[in-house]
């Protein structure tokens, strides 16, 4: 049996692992996300062979209005598409798909793992899904099109906020499509102020470092999810909001006691690039670094 890259979202066709699509447009390098892939494809008007999903997998039409066709479990439908559109298929779906126009869509996949883990965590079983071929759900596709803008500009705001949004396209999953539905927000309480405590401590001393969620969620011996959601409980906020706040407020220091440039303070703070530095400063502070440093 033939092994794709990893990072492609691959099926089972004819007993072999094969990419989903033939073709796929590459956005930046090893992607953030643990358990998640996603894809950005512009599709043309072509028929998929039949094939078989081994995690379950999320279609998102950015794009087009042309009917699709689908073969699946004795069955068949003709769907009419619009940017919207979504397609929800668990794994062990097998279909085959024929698209009469050309599109563009985000296609995502999920460990089952990640699914899993949450589910025990908000204390159900293994969660079950349905294939669904005609899903509308604006919620979810504004988690899955902030997916795309960040992965198209190459993840500018780091691992943390990549996984806390894995976390929340997760949740809602559960809590909407599971064959039983998962009440996520069951996870209840906070943190204990000694573990709250550290966990700020912890992202106060690592502002500089492109800091992830499992990381911090190992100090304080939680999984990544429930830290998430202890932590939010605990302060109001998200990690990444808490994280994001101390950046910008290192960064005023810096700015007004040191004659350094915006780019060494911003990568000082943590922020991948300049541009998404000086964006992030003007939206929180209503000036840009350099505006707002003239005025000390």
């Amino acid at each position: 049996m033939s092994n794709p890259s990893s990072d492609r979202i691959a099926v089972l066709r004819n007993n072999q692992v094969v990419p989903l699509l033939p073709s796929v447009l590459r956005q930046g390098g090893e992607q953030p996300w643990r358990g998640v892939i996603l894809e950005s494809h512009t599709v043309s008007a072509i028929e998929i062979p039949e094939h078989e999903h081994r995690e379950l997998c999320l279609h998102l039409q950015t794009s087009g209005d042309e009917a699709m066709e689908w073969w699946s479990g004795g069955r068949h439908g003709v769907e009419r598409t619009a940017p919207g559109s979504m397609i929800l298929l668990p794994a062990g779906t097998r279909d085959r798909l024929r698209w009469q126009g050309a599109s563009k869509r985000l296609i995502l996949s999920i460990h089952p793992g990640v699914l899993n883990r949450i589910a025990a965590e908000a204390g159900a079983s293994s969660p079950e899904f349905d294939a669904r071929w005609a899903l509308q759900d604006a919620a979810l596709q504004q988690i899955v099109l902030e997916m795309g803008r960040q992965t198209s500009e190459d993840w500018p705001l780091g691992r943390l906020y990549a996984e806390l949004t894995v976390a929340g396209f997760a949740s809602l999953l559960l809590r909407r499509y599971a064959a039983n539905p998962v009440d996520t927000g069951g996870i209840r309480g906070g943190l204990p102020m000694p573990q709250l405590r550290h966990a700020m401590e912890y992202i106060t001393a690592s502002l500089g470092r492109d800091l992830s969620l499992d990381e911090i969620a190992r100090e304080v011996n939680l999984s990544p999810f429930h830290f998430a959601r202890q932590f939010r409980n605990s302060t109001g906020q998200t990690a990444y909001q808490y994280l994001l706040d101390h950046r910008i407020d290192r960064a005023k220091r810096l700015l007004k006691s040191r004659n350094w440039p915006v780019q060494e303070i911003a990568h000082m703070t943590g922020f991948h690039s300049p541009v998404n530095f000086v964006r992030t400063f003007r939206q929180r502070v209503g000036q840009t670094p350099g505006a707002w440093r003239k005025g000390q």
